[in-house]
């Protein structure tokens, strides 16, 4: 029988309780999962992906002191950081304790898939791009990231399952494609992004995840991207804890914080 860590709460559970005791819970199984694998919690980056949330629910959120946070379409994430900004400045007008504790800003996180014709819109918002999987947009972020002070972060989205319904590159493609961004001034790998199947199969989710973890470490030895290729994004809602069991340090988790929207939507990420 699987123990209770490994069976992350229902979405209409989720749904019921409070935030703060979900969003309590899901760091308490990323430290359980961390503390599995050798590692503290303060070691894993939990990306609170934000596209069920209300606006409400990001504010609370971001009282509680999370900072990375994450969307997987462009206009969503241009009107959503926009209404955080404006949030913060106006808080921190106010002569209030609670005010006094907000943070200066957020951490965006972009991902989802990114069209070429919102990349720059998209950079001038961002920490990070986690869904980079061809040479012509990486190409395409750097002509656009030439002007920036600092160079636009990315993550390169590796289909490591190889399914035909999931965005990234084939695993045998990858190094040569960090190698290839390496060489841009404007752009900076800063690791791998995966995508576990959809399944509860925690064979099938150790397996990818392992071998995702391995080409990581592969590409890291080889030098590609230097010291600071560093960040392996693997794990969800479904899978954050097995992922994080094998190597992962930054997790995307959405509707175990926030809960699922009424429809569901088609997506890479929650």
């Amino acid at each position: 029988m699987a123990s209770q860590t490994d069976i992350p709460p229902s979405s209409q559970d989720a749904a019921e309780r409070p935030i703060r005791e979900r969003y309590e819970e899901v760091k308490a199984r990323i430290a359980a999962a961390a503390q599995k694998s050798g590692r503290r919690e303060s070691d894993i980056v939990l990306v609170a992906v934000t596209k069920t949330a209300s606006m409400d629910q990001i504010r609370e959120l971001i009282g509680f002191g999370q900072l990375d946070l994450g969307e997987n379409r462009v206009q969503q994430l241009q009107q959503r950081a926009a209404q955080i900004d404006e949030y913060l400045t106006r808080r921190r007008d106010m002569p209030s304790s609670s005010a006094s504790k907000l943070p200066q800003q957020v951490r965006w996180h972009m991902i989802g898939s990114l069209q070429r014709n919102k990349i720059k819109k998209t950079i001038e918002l961002v920490r990070l791009i986690h869904s980079v999987d061809n040479l012509r947009l990486a190409e395409d972020l750097q002509l656009a990231a030439e002007k920036r002070e600092k160079p636009v972060e990315v993550l390169i989205e590796v289909n490591v399952a190889e399914e035909s319904s999931k965005h990234g590159i084939a695993p045998a493609a990858a190094r040569h494609l960090v190698d290839m961004i390496d060489t841009m001034l404007s752009l900076k790998p800063r690791g791998m992004m995966v995508m576990a199947p959809n399944t509860s199969d925690r064979d099938v989710l150790k397996r990818t995840f392992t071998r995702a973890r391995e080409l990581f470490d592969e590409i890291k030895r080889a030098g590609f991207g230097g010291d600071r290729f560093d960040i392996l994004s693997m794990g969800m809602t479904n899978d954050y804890e097995v992922a994080i069991e094998c190597g992962s340090n930054m997790v995307r988790v959405g509707s175990a914080i926030f809960g699922k929207p009424a429809i569901e939507e088609s997506t890479d990420d929650d």
